[in-house]
Order: C-alpha cells, then structure tokens, then sequence
C-alpha cells in the first residue's frame, strides 16, 4: 500500500490542499482556546477545508468542543483521564472504518508515532507492550522499556529530524531484522546525544525559584536543554513547575496530581497537567500559580 505520513502539531497543522486522498489524524490534539491560534482560528477551518477528505481523527487530549462532534463517526475523542496515550484507542474496526486512506498526519512525539506505526499495522502493536510504553512516556508515570526509552530520548535530543521519526516507523513497522536492525543504529546514535541535554537540564535546575506552589526558573535563549526533564525537576521541588525559553512558559504538574492547569489559567482545550503560554502571560500566570491550589 502506498501512502503518505506528515508530522503536525495542533498549532503547525499542514495546508489541507496539499495533503493527498482521505486523511487521517493520530494524536493532534484540537487548539486550546484562550490561546493563539484558537480552534476557531486553527483546528475549525483545517477540518472544514478537509471536508469529505477526513477519513478518522483520533485523539486523547481534553477539550470542550470534542463534544462539537459527537455523532459524527470519524471523530475518535476521549480524555487523558480515559486514555493516557492514543496508540491504545486504535483499532483494527477503526482503521476498517476509515478505510480507504492516502495519508496519515501524526502528532511528532513518541506517542504519535507509535500511533501512525500501529495504524499502519492494521490495528497491531509493533512490540507486545508498545501500548503500555506509549502510555508510560507520554504521561511519564510508570516504567516504559528499554526500547521506547531509546527512542524517546532519540526524539527529545532531534525532535526537530523528520528523518528520524521516518526511521522510528520503519523501524516500528518492518518485518525484515536486517532492515530493523539498520534502523536501530539510526535510533541509538541520536538517544547518544541526549546526555548533553540531560546533564544541562540538571544543570538549570538548580536555578529554580520556588514561589509557593510553583517552581520557576527562566532558561537562557542561547542553550540547548530537555525541558522535560527540567520540568520534572521543578515538581521534585513544588507541585506546579514553570520553564521560561524562547518567549514562552511551559508549567507542567505530574500527571496524577489533580492539578487542572487548563481550569486554573482559564484556558479550554490541551492537557490539563501540561500548558504553554506566551511570555507576555507570565505576570497573571505567576500570580494565579502562585494561589492556594484546588486539585480535583
């Protein structure tokens, strides 16, 4: 079978009239709204352009108008809370349902790939356990093997190579050992280069500044760093943790903790524990954070 894959983010959604026959989305989450772009702006339009062209979206991140779309079959939505990664929510009936398909447009994380390789596996995980290991990195609670882990930290050091996540795939969906085998030594030779970013993650963490219940610290523009990892650092320390980069604000708190930051920072859409904003937010972000916390 011929087809083709994109790699998108819920913000840097590809032209629709460039994608080819009837598409399929995997782990795009819709645009939050109280951000920019806003769903109206971004997710509404892209899927009215697709029209007839949309032949699945499958996606497990909270969002008020999933609901816009209940009835409509070739909307498969749920919530973190239901499905903690989206490989698990595909399918054989699904990808049945869907069929035919030309294209498949993947969120460019571990999660969405793992979930372009099993869509493109009928319905089949590439490993017993990738489900689990899906699930595992995405919401960074639990193990996860020694093979997502590899590819993972092969992602967080090169997230920005579509030749790499090509790799990943192929390496997910080959049946040839000698083919997996090639594409393995492309996968470790990128995880090698992670411990640069690692040890300048820990290296940054011990600039936070802890204000109540927020972890802040601000990142020089100039340095390359996992800001997940750094993130993680700052909830060793307060429940909510901040990063500062580039001109935005990731706050981050663990998956499990109850904290809604969607519900806090009154923004409707996204993962309720993991939130960017713009940096001229940060001001009303500090003082809300900063607040008595209500967990659910």
């Amino acid at each position: 079978m011929s087809f083709s894959i994109i790699f998108a983010a819920p913000r840097k959604l590809p032209s629709p009239e460039k994608l080819n026959g009837r598409i399929v989305l995997l782990d795009i989450a819709f645009c939050s709204e109280g951000l920019k772009p806003s769903y109206d702006e971004m997710t509404l339009p892209f899927i009215q352009k697709l029209d007839g062209a949309l032949a699945a979206w499958v996606d497990h991140h909270d969002h008020p108008r999933q609901r816009d779309w209940d009835g409509d079959k070739r909307f498969i939505l749920s919530t973190k809370a239901e499905h903690r990664a989206c490989p698990e929510m595909i399918t054989p009936e699904i990808i049945k349902m869907a069929s035919p398909w030309d294209t498949i447009v993947c969120h460019l994380d571990l999660d969405g790939l793992y979930s372009a390789s099993k869509w493109i596996l009928e319905g089949k995980e590439p490993y017993p356990g990738a489900d689990l290991d899906a699930a595992a990195i995405d919401s960074r609670l639990g193990s996860a093997s020694d093979t997502a882990v590899t590819i993972d930290m092969a992602l967080r050091a090169n997230f920005r190579d579509d030749q790499l996540k090509f790799s990943i795939i192929k390496y997910l969906t080959s049946s040839s050992k000698s083919m997996k085998k090639l594409f393995w030594e492309d996968i470790s030779t990128e995880a090698d280069r992670y411990r640069p970013l690692f040890n300048e993650a820990i290296k940054l963490s011990r600039n936070f500044e802890i204000h109540g219940n927020l972890a802040f610290v601000r990142a020089p523009d100039n340095i390359q760093f996992d800001k997940t990892e750094l993130l993680l650092e700052g909830q060793k320390l307060a429940p909510i943790s901040a990063v500062e980069y580039c001109g935005n604000i990731t706050v981050a708190a663990a998956s499990d903790s109850g904290i809604d930051l969607l519900s806090l920072l009154n923004i409707r859409g996204g993962m309720p524990t993991r939130v960017t904003v713009p940096s001229s937010m940060g001001k009303s972000v500090f003082e809300i954070l900063t607040l008595p916390l209500k967990q659910s």
